[in-house]
């Protein structure tokens, strides 16, 4: 397993990172312990949660995925071995069970960087995140850009400030963002310039064959201020698997349970995923792993963040660490993008 550097932190970090938004809803406490157990076994030292986790966020299940990790820590003694992220969790998203509706403000930050430490049971997070913006913009698969003028928003200020506090008390070593925008990013570098405050180590947004906004402005971003991607949703809510094509709905499966997820679907999507899918195949590859592969192939993703329902599907994930896409591979991938992206009249 390649490491790779966490921005200018002087971490490295594996380039395949365990995501966890699926333990407490789709995964028993066992099957995480175990999904752990394997991850680390094969050489990854990053692990991902947040404090709204699992996905579908429910009051009834909020904290569950933190809390699985931090028994697995404690009962493993392997804290000072792994990176340890998670997120804080921006408004909306149906959250209003969680203080009252967070906001990206000073208090509402330090309680639940605190809550996720005790859930955790740790005394510091490696990487603590802010999981989306408290701005109208763009993010979770908006492409469009609508002003508003009379939004409700917390100043990047004073919520880079709150995190400043954080890592000068030792609770965080270093920060990031997530589902951000290049407006938004720079924001925060300029401020941490400005003021002294902590530097972004990292950007985690959705990257994946279907879904390469990133490379439009984030990419350069992150190479030349060394803000890395940390990609999520590689393979699509598992549409870029292959097993829902032709309508097939796998028992259990992801978007088989909950319809909410529909980020990738439609003709389009489809058509592009078919064609992704058999040019796997005629390379002697499974669909997953292509797709997989691509993203661990970028050089401006720092780590792959893959998330599985079963140890099967966790073995094939982290398997596409030692695939390699030969250049022929490649440009036809580049091809059937442009087709899709950028069609002929």
């Amino acid at each position: 397993m390649q490491n790779r550097k966490l921005g200018r932190t002087g971490l490295e970090v594996s380039q395949i990172c365990l995501g966890t938004m699926t333990w407490g809803e789709q995964n028993t406490e066992q099957e995480a312990f175990d999904q752990l157990d394997l991850a680390i076994s094969e050489g990854i030292n990053f692990i991902d949660a947040a404090e709204m986790y699992p996905v579908p966020p429910r009051a009834e299940t909020q904290g569950l995925t933190e809390r699985y990790l931090g028994n697995w820590l404690s009962r493993r003694g392997r804290r000072d071995d792994l990176i340890i992220a998670s997120k804080v969790a921006g408004p909306g998203n149906g959250l209003s069970y969680l203080r009252n509706g967070p906001r990206l403000v000073r208090n509402q930050i330090r309680e639940a960087c605190e809550q996720s430490l005790k859930r955790l049971q740790t005394d510091y997070l490696d990487l603590y995140q802010v999981h989306w913006p408290d701005r109208s913009t763009n993010f979770f698969g908006q492409l469009g850009y609508r002003h508003n003028p009379d939004e409700d928003a917390t100043p990047i200020e004073e919520t880079l400030s709150a995190l400043a506090e954080l890592v000068a008390e030792g609770k965080v070593r270093h920060v990031g963002i997530s589902n951000e925008t290049p407006w938004g990013t720079m924001t925060y570098l300029k401020l941490a310039e400005q003021r002294g405050w902590p530097r972004l180590a990292s950007i985690q947004n959705p990257y994946n064959l279907l879904n390469r906004t990133f490379e439009v402005g984030g990419a350069e971003i992150a190479h030349r201020e060394q803000v890395g991607l940390l990609a999520y949703s590689p393979l699509a809510f598992g549409v870029l698997t292959g097993k829902y094509l032709d309508g097939q709905q796998p028992e259990g499966a992801r978007l088989t349970r909950y319809t909410r997820f529909s980020r990738y679907a439609g003709a389009r999507a489809e058509a592009a995923n078919r064609a992704y899918a058999a040019l796997a195949r005629r390379h002697n590859l499974s669909p997953t792993q292509m797709a997989l592969a691509y993203v661990n192939d970028r050089d401006f993703v720092t780590s792959n963040i893959i998330g599985a329902t079963s140890l099967e599907q966790l073995r094939e994930n982290i398997g596409s660490a030692s695939v390699c896409l030969n250049d022929d591979l490649l440009q036809a991938i580049e091809e059937l993008h442009s087709e899709f992206t950028y069609p002929c009249p």
